[in-house]
């Protein structure tokens, strides 16, 4: 297909998928993408009363509605930063489906951990001409989701990339170059369309606070032409070494103007608190989740955990929830309003 032909169809896409979102449920949920890695382990997980439970269960009772789960291109066998293969992700979405989860599938482009530290290749593309780089892009996308969906699973939405205010497959795709990068991020959203059309795409910045960091990056985003439908934000007050009471107006302010500024849907698909502040952790998952409802036109679609169910005896995450006994923590309880 020619080239001119591409942007009146990507935007008829686009149209589309804000079309079926209109009236969505509000999403509220977890990335759980340890969850395989731990029950291999024999780690066991109970509910509140102690009584040994299904942990995607005991998510739903709590509130939840919707998955996330990560996807490396060539994972190795390590607990803590391997596993997430096709297969591996495609048996979970279907595993979460089957209890009603909605599913967000967060493309890495590594075989391990992407986020704004780093942001390598795969081994397998290193050496790939930048021509052949963008096919690559485009192909794993769309073998995946296309694995999903032939397992019976709907894929709500897609993240072209995790967290990447400097850019992904450094250094083609850096933010030093923002040609580059914008066409390996539209080679994504074509893919994601292609398995189906309705398939929200979403482009996540870490930082979701820091209203200087969205605008420079989607300035940049809507100059060269990025093709997305959701902005996704990452929310750790942890990080940033403030308490959320400081930070949760401009994350609020941040989503609305994002979402006026740029006519896009915004979505926290990242969040967390220390396991150890219980409280202040419930407090914080009530705050967010308000101010994302306060989006006008219902443009502010969820919140999600990151890793809530990786018990820091397992994972040596400070800011899961969920206690050394296999009980979850009590500020999950947020998620029940």
């Amino acid at each position: 297909m020619k080239k001119k032909y591409w942007l009146p169809i990507l935007l008829l896409l686009s149209y589309i998928y804000s079309s079926a979102q209109t009236n969505a449920e509000f999403a509220k949920g977890a990335d759980v993408s340890w969850l395989p890695q731990m029950e291999a382990t024999g780690f066991v997980f109970r509910d509140a009363n102690g009584n040994p439970a299904d942990c995607l269960q005991i998510l739903k009772d709590l509130g939840m509605n919707t998955v996330r789960l990560r996807v490396f291109v060539n994972p190795n066998d390590n607990p803590q930063s391997g596993h997430c293969s096709k297969e591996e992700t495609v048996a979970l979405a279907l595993r979460a489906s089957k209890l009603g989860f909605r599913i967000m599938i967060d493309f890495h482009y590594s075989d391990s951990w992407a986020d704004p530290a780093k942001q390598f290749k795969p081994k397998a593309w290193e050496k790939l001409a930048f021509p052949k780089l963008k096919k690559a892009v485009y192909n794993h996308t769309y073998d995946v989701l296309s694995a999903i969906k032939k397992a019976g699973v709907t894929t709500e939405w897609v993240q072209i990339g995790n967290e990447i205010p400097g850019g992904m497959l450094w250094p083609d795709g850096c933010t030093h170059n923002w040609p580059q990068l914008a066409q390996l991020l539209n080679e994504g959203y074509k893919a994601a369309k292609a398995v189906d059309a309705n398939m929200g795409v979403i482009v996540h910045v870490d930082e979701g606070n820091n209203i200087d960091k969205f605008n420079a990056f989607f300035d940049q985003a809507t100059k060269h032409g990025v093709q997305y439908d959701i902005i996704g934000l990452s929310y750790y007050p942890f990080w940033i070494k403030k308490d959320y009471t400081e930070t949760i107006t401009d994350l609020e302010t941040n989503m609305i103007n994002l979402s006026k500024k740029y006519n896009k849907q915004v979505f926290v698909v990242e969040v967390g608190g220390e396991v150890s502040q219980v409280e202040n952790t419930y407090k914080l998952l009530e705050a967010t989740i308000k101010a994302t409802r306060n989006v006008p036109n219902n443009n502010g679609l969820g919140v999600l955990y990151w890793e809530p169910q990786g018990a820091e005896s397992w994972s040596k995450y400070k800011l899961c929830a969920w206690q050394n006994d296999g009980r979850p923590s009590p500020a999950l309880n947020a998620f029940k309003n």
